[in-house]
């Protein structure tokens, strides 16, 4: 972690805004996981324990897919960093741009994905989670709404310089759907919660 940060924090390319909205999806649903395990096995939530068993290794492998998607997400923005220092009468230079930001732009759509997965968890966590650790699913969603608001931003930089102005509307359109929609009901978790705690 303490390396990550530091990376993050220096002039290199590579981690950015991307890996950094993966990180946050990624503890958003390892608060998740501590919320279920906190669940579990509890006699006051027994006639929920089925889906707690059933929600564990779903957040395991999101976790785990959301840290592979900070690696990805560096892998595919290196070509782009790369095309950027070309010299525009670079043979095929408009190609190589355009597969660049394409492939830059799917890394984030991913994340997009991925986190959006942890939006109806979150709201089920919201009714059956232990009270105990309500506030905790209240920080995931916080973290979860970021990391959605955080990777759609990497997705819009990139299409926003593509010349097929129709593949980069269609990967606008859908990100604005999946972020907007996730954002909202996060935010919605999170406010139910809080108006709970006064």
């Amino acid at each position: 972690m303490k390396q990550f940060l530091e990376n993050l924090s220096s002039k290199e390319p590579v981690p950015g805004g991307g890996g950094a909205s993966a990180l946050i999806g990624a503890i958003s649903s390892a608060l998740c996981s501590m919320v279920a395990n906190l669940t579990t096995g509890k006699k006051k939530y027994a006639q929920y324990q089925n889906r707690i068993d059933e929600l564990l290794p779903i957040l395991e492998q999101l976790r785990t897919d959301l840290l592979l998607d900070i690696q990805k997400d560096a892998d595919a923005f290196y070509p782009l960093s790369q095309a950027y220092s070309l010299d525009k009468n670079t043979p095929d230079y408009d190609k190589i741009m355009e597969e660049a930001l394409l492939t830059a732009s799917n890394a984030p759509m991913k994340i997009v994905e991925d986190v959006s997965r942890l939006v109806p968890i979150l709201e089920e966590l919201e009714q059956i989670g232990s009270r105990l650790a309500v506030s905790d699913v209240a920080v995931a969603a916080a973290a979860c709404s970021a990391a959605l608001k955080g990777a759609v931003m990497n997705i819009y930089i990139n299409t926003k310089s593509m010349k097929n102005r129709e593949t980069a509307e269609a990967m606008n359109k859908r990100a604005k759907e999946l972020s907007e929609d996730g954002v909202k009901r996060c935010d919605a978790v999170y406010e139910k919660i809080s108006a709970g705690m006064m």
